[in-house]
């Protein structure tokens, strides 16, 4: 799954463990339920989202599932948009562009969310 996607919307962004990651919704129909998690590191050329993954996965003592992994960073970033720390920002009109290379579909709402998107995101 890789995908290219660009939008105007509200966005949170926050470090974690040395990666600073950009966090938004989208909905999949009309009802504007924003079921869709996108999750973009934003550091240039230095992470991938691939980097969030091993983060995530460096969490626990046992391999974790992609489940688990999926929840660990929609816990951090409804965290973070409900903390609103200092460090954290909130971009309610960003322009952003998304380069997603991971989809996974959990098996049941999560934070509100059926699917966690993940990848580098720019914010312009």
């Amino acid at each position: 799954m890789a995908a290219l996607l660009s939008a105007c919307s509200r966005l949170t962004v926050f470090p974690l463990e040395g990666l600073t990651v950009a966090y938004t919704t989208q909905s999949s129909d009309s009802r504007n339920l924003g079921d869709i998690a996108i999750v973009g590191v934003t550091d240039p050329d230095t992470a991938t989202g691939d980097h969030l993954l091993r983060l995530a996965a460096s969490m626990y003592n046992n391999p974790p599932t992609s489940q688990t992994q999926s929840r660990w960073i929609l816990t951090q970033c409804t965290r973070a948009r409900a903390v609103k720390a200092p460090a954290h920002r909130d971009l309610p009109d960003a322009k952003w562009t998304a380069d997603l290379n991971r989809e996974f579909h959990l098996d049941g709402l999560f934070a509100n969310h059926a699917i966690l998107r993940t990848g580098r995101l720019t914010i312009e």
